[in-house]
């Protein structure tokens, strides 16, 4: 797997309370992988600690390594202990959702959006002066936010495409129906989905024909229609320039030796990017060769090759699990009558409202999928 630990933490929304913790990664063919689930009382500093340290068990900490949380005070405080050479990032999309509680202006929110996602310094230095020009307090906010943390271009780690907990937020979302059951429930739930999940991909991933994982090759397929409108350029035996047209503005400078672009992209991803493309195949140089090894078929195969087998009902109980007593969960009762449905944040209200794009359709006959200029009929 690619060196990006997702964490997260979500209630159970049962007769037995408590709340799930949950460590994730993406295999290569962009699926989610997971790592360890662990029950506890609450969300604090011990058991966030507690967690961290059974998770170095199985993942030492590395300089390499990068943990994808919310801004959790705890989590924070854990990886620091447990996890000191490792690089953490924040969820973006829980900065978005605190940024649209607090603060208005969909320029403002738009310009934020593009600076965590920029590639290059000089782009982030830009729209980040923009920001503070609209919204000098929005700015202020991201400034105490720790850049670090929520931005590309200044993340000490590698984190690939990786932004969000998003597949955190689809794990807890899978299991919804199981967080309602008691512990040995939730957990038995947990590994007949993980037994279902692992016996799919490994088939799937002994199926694929090609080199490159499918979702990767679905991703550069797109990039190498893009590239073809690319013009080249040599400079010297290892520099190349490429941009679109005869614009100066678009020029990007590759150096596949060195797997460089100055368009950052090529970098951070690990993937070829648009211009990387076009100069692979201005030079008959194989663009397969460029990826990380992470996204290759062989590794997909392998992270699927062991079985999560079943309980053995025949194997004896250790004596200290055994002998283990297990308490009620140590939770404070919420105040109020107990909400049934999740209140929805600013940020899915905004996506909920949002008008979907108009389907272009044919001028001559009415039909979608083309216009009148590419109709055939």
């Amino acid at each position: 797997m690619r060196k990006v630990v997702v964490v997260d933490g979500t209630f159970l929304n049962g007769k037995y309370k408590g709340t799930l913790l949950t460590s994730l990664a993406q295999d290569g063919n962009f699926q989610i992988f997971p790592i360890a689930f662990a029950v506890v009382d609450t969300e604090n500093d011990d058991l966030w600690h507690w967690f961290f340290t059974q998770l170095k068990i199985l993942i030492p900490d590395d300089e390499d390594l990068a943990i994808i949380s919310d801004r959790h005070n705890s989590i924070g405080k854990a990886i620091r202990n447990v996890y000191p050479l490792a690089a953490r990032r924040i969820c973006t999309y829980h900065l978005y959702k605190n940024i649209l509680g607090r603060y208005k202006g969909k320029d403002a929110f738009r310009l934020v959006k593009k600076a965590a996602r920029c590639f290059r310094m000089s782009d982030f230095t830009a729209i980040f002066e923009e920001i503070e020009a609209i919204n000098p307090a929005l700015h202020g906010y991201l400034q105490r936010a720790d850049v670090q943390l929520w931005t590309g271009v200044h993340f000490p780690g590698e984190r690939y495409n990786l932004m969000t907990t998003n597949i955190a937020e689809s794990m807890n979302r899978a299991l919804s129906n199981a967080r309602g059951l008691n512990i040995v429930r939730i957990l038995e739930s947990i590994r007949v989905m993980m037994t279902r999940w692992f016996s799919e991909r490994r088939e799937d991933a002994r199926s694929q024909p090609t080199t490159l994982t499918r979702g990767v090759e679905k991703l550069l397929h797109g990039r190498v229609t893009a590239a073809r409108d690319l013009t080249v350029q040599r400079i010297d035996d290892h520099h190349t320039e490429v941009k679109y047209g005869s614009s100066s503005e678009s020029l990007n400078v590759v150096n596949l030796v060195e797997r460089k672009c100055t368009c950052r992209r090529f970098k951070r991803e690990k993937l070829p990017c648009v211009h990387v493309i076009a100069t692979s195949e201005y030079n008959n140089i194989c663009r397969i060769s460029l990826c990380n090894p992470y996204y290759n078929s062989a590794y997909l195969v392998s992270a699927y090759a062991e079985p999560v087998m079943p309980a053995d009902s025949a194997q004896p109980v250790p004596e200290i699990v055994a002998n283990q007593l297990c308490l009620s969960p140590s939770i404070r009762q919420q105040p109020g009558r107990p909400k049934k449905n999740r209140m929805k944040s600013a940020l899915e209200v905004a996506l909920q409202k949002k008008r979907p794009r108009k389907e272009h359709t044919c001028s001559r006959y009415r039909q979608s999928g083309h216009n009148a200029k590419t109709c055939t009929m």
